[in-house]
């Protein structure tokens, strides 16, 4: 199918889904990641994330997804530059840091293979395991350390947990 017919089938589940009162900043959250032509596919994941936002586990890690996007946005604006680079495994020094790394690898893992099972409730499910090591991270560890080299692993590493989170839906277009 042409592109413009497909745009115009998206547009109007997208009409669709907010007459039945799904909310706006999932149906977008979701539609953002584009490259998807296939409608059910598309419903399913808006049905699975409003669900995932919704349970105790996606909310609080909704919160610290934009804790986190929020402290990469004023560092990178500060820094003239982003952070989105590779980890340096050697450079990760408290536990939190190591466990929030090795959590984050597992569960891109996971929901990959969630996505491409077309389980996202699985995929959205994979990722409530960041909750706790993302709350232990950022009530142990000090993102802006006076150690440069530190500093841009640790802000390398928020950028994987918005990374990560955003393989499954644009969780910036999320309210809340």
């Amino acid at each position: 199918p042409s592109q413009a017919l497909l745009d115009f089938f998206a547009d109007r589940l997208k009409v669709h889904l907010r007459e039945k009162g799904v909310r706006h900043d999932l149906v977008s959250a979701v539609f953002a990641l584009g490259g998807e032509d296939d409608l059910v596919r598309l419903m399913a994941r808006v049905d699975a994330l409003g669900e995932f936002i919704g349970s105790e586990d996606g909310g609080q890690l909704l919160t610290a997804y934009k804790r986190a996007t929020n402290i990469l946005r004023i560092e990178e604006k500060k820094d003239n530059k982003s952070y989105s680079g590779e980890v340096d495994k050697a450079r990760l020094v408290a536990p939190e840091e190591k466990a929030l790394d090795s959590s984050i690898d597992f569960a891109v893992t996971e929901t990959l293979f969630f996505i491409s099972e077309e389980d996202f409730a699985g995929a959205m499910a994979a990722n409530t395991a960041l909750r706790a090591p993302v709350d232990a991270f950022f009530d142990q560890v000090t993102v802006n350390a006076e150690d440069a080299a530190l500093r841009v692993n640790r802000l390398n590493l928020l950028s994987k947990i918005r990374d990560s989170l955003d393989r499954i839906a644009d969780f910036s277009k999320i309210e809340g």
